[in-house]
């Protein structure tokens, strides 16, 4: 993954929305690197139960709050330097990229996970989050750190 004029690409591609969850792809300046779960697509938002809208949002770094204490106490002060927070979606705050299964691990946050069920079959989920974002974190995190600008996508899969 390369930073191109201090600035990375995320991009998620949603591609399977369903009662409770919608699945996706996420991909670091076009190359494929996990899947995602958040929240089901709402009309009109609820608390914690409703995926932010398509769109483009920069990351920062978050370096508060309970996720970030757990993290913290969990990775260290080497590996984790805050969060990943999602910045400036309209009508959301607290937007954070973090590990977790399924929909009840999220609230409105973009969970990470290397496999994923079919969520049409059952309910969304994603498994090896651990992994996942431990690979991807580090990624993100260096490139903040560095100055550069992160920035995050939302799309839907789209077959013309």
């Amino acid at each position: 993954m390369m930073v191109k004029n201090g600035i990375m690409e995320l991009k998620v591609v949603r591609y399977s929305s369903s009662k409770e969850s919608t699945l996706g792809l996420l991909f670091i300046d076009g190359v494929f690197v996990c899947y995602t779960l958040e929240d089901e697509h709402r009309t009109v938002k609820v608390m914690g139960e409703t995926r932010i809208p398509a769109g483009r949002y920069q990351i920062q770094l978050r370096d508060f709050g309970g996720h970030h204490w757990r993290y913290l106490k969990r990775y260290g002060s080497e590996f984790h330097k805050g969060m990943l927070q999602i910045v400036d979606v309209p009508g959301f705050t607290d937007i954070l990229i973090h590990k977790g299964n399924d929909d009840d691990d999220t609230a409105g946050c973009l969970l990470l996970g290397g496999t994923a069920n079919n969520n049409q079959e059952k309910v969304g989920f994603i498994g090896s989050s651990t992994l996942a974002y431990n690979r991807i974190y580090p990624v993100v995190r260096d490139a903040l750190l560095r100055g550069d600008m992160v920035w995050i996508e939302y799309t839907l899969f789209n077959i013309k």
